[in-house]
């Protein structure tokens, strides 16, 4: 049922930042191995934002490569500690979420990590079902396992301990929760970003506490964003969502800095060593041009959430409005349902899902990204007479034709 140990270990670590401690994933790999039994790899899912990016696909990846390994995917959608709010890596404490809000983002993000992994050894659980009937006796009893200093170890806590920032008790909270997830389906693995290692590090020792064999980490590297200086986050507006159209995905990658082509090309399509060996020799030596580079990786990128034959349409699109300044060969038309033909720019950018705010609608006409029938707009106060089809250019890659409904 499973490859060889030695072939398992090979994959498992490939790609990864850490992998510890590598002894004992080793023998977990030969007890599995041996008895024929799949191990139980964990991935929790932070519900608290909708939308998944190629971000969020670095630790997918891995998690279906444990899959095509014949073990068995657990993803656990953290519905009740989303309510809590993870603190990792911020300088205030996170607002929280509701259960409903928590259980509609989770479904989405379900719908969307399929497009990765395999439904075939999948397991989906949301983690209320045990968290949600803890007593509190039981979290006392919990938190009774851990120690503060402990838990300030982690630097996000240390240092807003250190600067005066307020961090609430919930917070101390949240690692715990995260690890009865491990406790409650006996994880023997989990995955998790660099950020998470403090998390991942506390599920081992919480399993110990309740007298299970501790978990195995594997650590995926954290993506920049298309601005090559954040992680990528929709908030901050540079991301490529795995839902975004083979156009918009393709332009995304295309705008990325030179320096990160090969960490995208790497960690965004997990290529095989000999294709990742000879992108990386010839991107070095200037064989492969960075413009061209970006080509390979975009078509790569949009082939594994489309097709190849919709990641090539994209190329030929992208190639005609930059190269070739024209307008894509299919563009939709938006009827907008208005007494009035005359209406202000800014309103019709947000009615017609182009902006996703007024405030993004004035700031991108203000930075010059705005196109009226190939006029470049900068007034924030522009109306538009929709009584005629007027064709909207919204920053480098959205195009729509307008009209009065």
């Amino acid at each position: 049922m499973f490859p060889p140990v030695n072939e398992q270990m090979d994959i498992i670590k490939s790609f990864a930042v850490e992998v510890f401690p590598e002894d004992e994933l080793v023998q977990k790999i030969e007890k599995s191995y041996r008895t024929n039994k799949p191990l139980n790899i964990k991935l929790g899912c932070d519900p608290s934002r909708p939308d998944l990016h190629i971000g969020h696909s670095v630790v997918l990846r891995k998690l279906r490569q444990f899959q095509d390994l014949g073990h068995k995917a657990i993803l656990i959608v953290g519905d009740f500690t989303a309510m809590i709010g993870d603190p990792s890596g911020r300088s205030k404490t996170r607002p929280a979420l509701t259960l409903e809000e928590t259980r509609i983002n989770g479904k989405t993000y379900l719908e969307q990590a399929t497009k990765i992994l395999s439904t075939k050894n999948l397991e989906v659980r949301f983690n209320s079902e045990w968290l949600g009937k803890m007593t509190f006796s039981d979290v006392i009893r919990l938190a009774s396992k851990y120690t503060v200093s402990q838990i300030l170890e982690r630097d996000d806590f240390s240092i807003r301990f250190k600067n005066g920032i307020p961090i609430s008790i919930h917070e101390f909270l949240y690692p715990l929760a995260q690890a009865m997830d491990s406790v409650a389906i006996e994880a023997d693995v989990e995955l998790g970003g660099t950020d998470q290692k403090f998390n991942l590090i506390v599920g081992r020792e919480i399993q110990k506490a309740y007298g299970l064999e501790p978990q195995c980490i594997v650590l995926m590297p954290i993506l920049e964003g298309t601005d090559g200086k954040e992680k990528m986050s929709k908030s901050l507006g540079n991301y490529i969502a795995i839902t975004d159209s083979p156009r918009e995905m393709f332009g995304k990658v295309m705008s990325i800095p030179d320096e990160l082509i090969l960490k995208y090309y790497k960690y965004a399509t997990f290529p095989n060593a000999d294709e990742l060996q000879k992108f990386e020799n010839e991107l070095q030596s200037g064989i492969l041009h960075p413009r061209n580079a970006k080509v390979e990786t975009a078509k790569r990128i949009v082939s594994l959430y489309h097709s190849k034959e919709e990641a090539e349409k994209a190329h030929q699109e992208f190639e005609k409005i930059f190269a070739k300044k024209e307008i894509p060969d299919e563009v939709e038309t938006f009827a907008l349902n208005i007494d009035n033909p005359e209406c202000p720019l800014v309103e019709i950018l947000v009615a017609t899902g182009l902006s996703p705010s007024k405030k993004e609608a004035r700031r991108m006409i203000e930075q010059g990204g705005v196109y009226v029938d190939g006029n470049r707009i900068s007034d924030i106060n522009e109306r538009i007479d929709l009584s005629t089809k007027k064709l909207i250019k919204y920053g480098k890659r959205k195009f729509l034709y307008v009209q009065k409904g």
